[in-house]
C-alpha cells in the first residue's frame, strides 16, 4: 500500500506538569515524521505546549489543527491537536483538577484508533496520584485502555535491549501476585502473546520462555509449588497444541544470551522480576506495549520526571522508539490483513 495512505499516529502529551510537553516538543524538532513518512499528531493544550517549549529553549515544527481530519490526508509532518487544560498548570505540580484533561487525551486517541481514524496511539507518561482523586482505582494506561476497549485481558510487554519481556501480573503488591496467577489467567496471557507476536512481528511460530514464580523456579516444590501446580501444566498444554513455549526457568539465570538469543519473548510472573533486567539494558530507549488490545498502543518506558519539567534535560529516545515501534506494528498488521 502506498505510504500516502498511512493514517496518522497520535501522541498523547500526558501529565501536563511533567515532562510530556517537553518530550513532544523535542520530538517535533526531530526528523521522525519524515523518516516514518506519515503524519504525527500530538494531543494537548496548544498554549501549554508552546509555552513549555519556549521555556526549555525548544523549537518544535508543528502546525496547530482543530480536527483530526485535517491531518488524515496531510503530508508527513507534526500536527498539534488542541485540547484545553481544565486548570492552570505549573511545572512539577500536578493537579487533580487536570485529571479530566489527561483522561480526555487518552479517550480521544483511543476512540480515533477504534474508529479507524488513526493507526496507533503513543502515550507520554501520566501521574496516577493526580488522576486517582478524579477516578478512584485508576491503575494506569494499560488497565484504563483495556476498559475503554472492552477487553478483559491485556498484557504489558516491554521491548528494549534486544529483549521482549511480558508480564503475567502488572501493578500488584507482591503479596497478591501468587493468588493472581492461575491456569486460566496464564493460558490467556500466553495466547495473547502468541497471537500478537505473530500479528505484529510476523513470527510464524513465536518462541516464548516462561519464568518460574519462586526462587530457582520452586526447586522441585521445596521453595513453592506454583511451578508444579500452575505454570508447568499451562506450558505442557500449549506445547501439546504445537506452540513453542518453554519453561519454567529460574528468573535469576534466564536472562543471559545463551537462552535469549533463541527466544522471541520472555514471560515473567511479576513486574519487578522481569523489568529490572530489561530496563538496565535499555532504559531511556525501551518501549512499553499493550498486547491484546484491538488497537496499537505503545508508550515510553519512564515516568513523569516532575523535577525535570520546564527544562530540556531529558532524553526523547524512548518516545521516538515508541513511535517507530507503533509504526512497524501498524505496517505488519496491514500486511497481514
Amino acid at each position: 500500500m502506498n505510504n500516502d495512505t498511512l493514517l496518522p499516529i497520535l501522541i498523547t502529551s500526558g501529565e501536563p506538569a511533567g515532562i510530556g510537553p517537553e518530550l513532544c516538543a523535542l520530538l517535533a524538532e526531530s526528523d521522525t515524521a519524515i523518516k516514518l513518512q506519515r503524519p504525527l499528531v500530538i494531543l494537548g493544550d496548544a498554549n501549554l505546549l508552546n509555552q513549555r517549549a519556549a521555556q526549555a529553549g525548544i523549537s518544535p515544527t508543528w502546525q496547530r489543527i482543530d480536527t483530526l481530519a485535517q491531518a488524515q490526508a496531510a503530508k508527513p509532518a507534526y500536527y498539534l491537536l488542541h485540547r484545553a487544560l481544565h486548570a492552570p498548570c505549573a511545572t512539577g505540580q500536578p493537579k487533580p483538577a487536570n485529571a479530566p484533561y489527561v483522561i480526555d487525551l487518552l479517550d480521544t486517541a483511543c476512540d480515533a484508533c477504534l474508529g479507524k481514524e488513526a493507526a496507533a496511539m503513543v502515550t507520554a507518561p501520566i501521574q496516577k496520584s493526580a488522576i486517582s482523586p478524579f477516578r478512584p482505582g485508576f491503575m494506569g494506561h494499560t488497565e484504563y485502555l483495556a476498559q475503554r476497549c472492552a477487553q478483559n485481558d491485556v498484557v504489558m510487554m516491554l521491548v528494549g535491549g534486544n529483549m521482549k519481556v511480558a508480564l503475567a501480573t502488572t501493578h500488584l503488591p507482591l503479596s497478591q501476585v501468587p493468588g493472581a496467577i492461575s491456569v486460566d489467567s496464564l493460558t490467556r496471557t500466553l495466547r495473547i502473546m502468541l497471537h500478537d507476536l505473530t500479528l505484529y512481528w510476523n513470527l510464524n511460530t513465536p518462541r516464548i520462555l516462561v519464568t518460574g514464580l519462586n526462587p530457582h523456579a520452586g526447586e522441585s516444590g521445596d521453595l513453592g509449588t506454583e511451578e508444579i501446580n500452575t505454570i508447568t501444566p499451562v506450558i505442557k498444554s500449549l506445547q501439546a497444541e504445537g506452540h513453542d513455549v518453554q519453561g519454567p526457568y529460574p528468573a535469576d539465570t534466564l536472562f543471559q544470551p545463551k537462552y535469549l538469543e533463541h527466544a522471541d519473548a520472555v514471560l515473567a510472573m511479576f513486574h519487578d522480576q522481569g523489568l529490572p533486567v530489561l530496563k538496565h539494558a535499555s532504559f531511556g530507549q525501551g518501549v512499553n506495549i499493550s498486547l491484546g488490545l484491538p488497537i496499537v498502543r505503545t508508550s515510553v518506558d519512564h515516568g513523569t520526571a516532575l523535577d525535570l519539567a520546564g527544562t530540556r534535560n531529558m532524553d526523547v529516545g524512548s518516545l521516538i522508539q515508541a513511535l517507530e515501534c507503533a509504526h512497524r506494528m501498524d505496517l505488519c498488521r496491514r500486511k497481514a490483513q
